[in-house]
């Protein structure tokens, strides 16, 4: 499936138009997996053999797209889509499948698991932002079966604050790393649910803790990137999430002493797509596009231009290959292609 045709992208340096036609192809790739169980991947600790249970005894939300998170994402996607695109292809699907999923006796099942004594730190914090983004995705739209979805997700999500709220406050030291822990990757999405619900206390903790992490840190060191199997950058990470809790004259202040050279920068080459660790370099590459298109939001004139079109060459570099044919990138590429398409200034 080649998607990155005209008249979709106006050039080698503008970046794709999302329309209901590309979101209809796009949305049938984690349709394929939000039901699909195996192979599955469940990063578990086992306390005693009951523990032992197939995924979907044990997830029965999130059992799909091979790893929890994966399904938490590709859930946000698809109901990001439907907000985008109210006669999506599909659509009727869609909805009767997140339905099922995000059943009430089903995420009763989810909160259990997280109270288990040996799963307190699952999914932290990577996975915990992304059900957090979900929930604020869905608690932006107004329509009944997205109020009725919220209402089921409310206690799972208090729970994931509520860790949050302890985890934070004995994190010492940030993790920097280009994968799933990255700590600022967490507290970006967790501010960004935080400040839609207006959850003051939990605002206040990530501001602070992210202020003590990253406000003094000076000449990230970004020719170092990317490491072998990164997905996240850690330097585009941190300044993205620092230009949402900084104003924007300390932030660019700020931004000239972190990175004041993005000449380095250029889209991650990916040289086995078939490789589930090697792959991650296209996530990389979407990544890097929502970093830069939020990093721009709170910069002015050239340099405003110039991280545009960086973007653009980062997310052009990978989007062809999103129907790469190989499970190890697909049940999870396209969720970070749409929130890099929905990040645009």
């Amino acid at each position: 499936m080649t998607l990155l045709t005209a008249p979709h992208v106006k050039s080698q340096n503008s970046i794709l138009e999302l329309d209901a036609d590309i979101a209809a192809q796009l949305s049938r790739i984690p349709m394929g997996c939000l039901q699909q169980e195996y192979p599955n991947k469940l990063n578990q600790v086992l306390g005693e053999e009951t523990d032992l249970q197939s995924p979907r005894r044990l997830h029965p939300s999130f059992y799909g797209c091979f790893d929890w998170h994966s399904s938490v994402h590709g859930h946000w996607m698809l109901v990001k889509l439907l907000k985008l695109f109210p006669d999506l292809e599909g659509r009727d699907e869609i909805i009767s499948t997140i339905d099922q999923n995000l059943s009430k006796e089903n995420l009763e099942e989810e909160v259990m698991y997280f109270e288990g004594k040996h799963n307190a730190t699952f999914e932290r914090t990577y996975g915990w932002a992304w059900l957090l983004k979900l929930v604020e995705e869905i608690g932006t739209w107004e329509d009944p079966v997205a109020r009725k979805w919220g209402g089921n997700l409310t206690p799972l999500a208090e729970l994931i604050r509520q860790k949050y709220m302890e985890f934070l406050p004995k994190l010492t030291y940030p993790i920097r790393t280009g994968e799933h822990p990255n700590t600022a990757f967490g507290l970006a999405l967790a501010y960004d649910y935080a400040y839609h619900f207006k959850d003051t206390a939990f605002l206040e903790l990530i501001i602070s803790r992210g202020r003590d992490y990253y406000l003094k840190d000076k000449n990230c060191p970004v020719n170092w990137e990317p490491n072998g199997f990164d997905f996240l950058s850690p330097c585009l990470e941190e300044a993205n999430f620092m230009q949402k809790i900084l104003k924007k004259e300390v932030f660019q202040s700020w931004m000239g002493e972190f990175i004041p050279d993005f000449s380095s920068l250029s889209p991650a080459i990916v040289s086995d797509r078939s490789d589930p660790k090697i792959v991650h370099l296209d996530g990389l590459n979407f990544s890097r596009t929502w970093c830069l298109f939020g990093i721009s939001k709170s910069l002015d004139g050239p340099d405003k231009e110039m991280l545009i079109h960086l973007a653009a060459d980062h997310f052009n570099a990978s989007f062809p290959h999103l129907s790469s044919g190989n499970y190890e990138g697909e049940h999870w590429l396209t969720s970070f292609a749409i929130l890099a398409l929905t990040q645009k200034p």
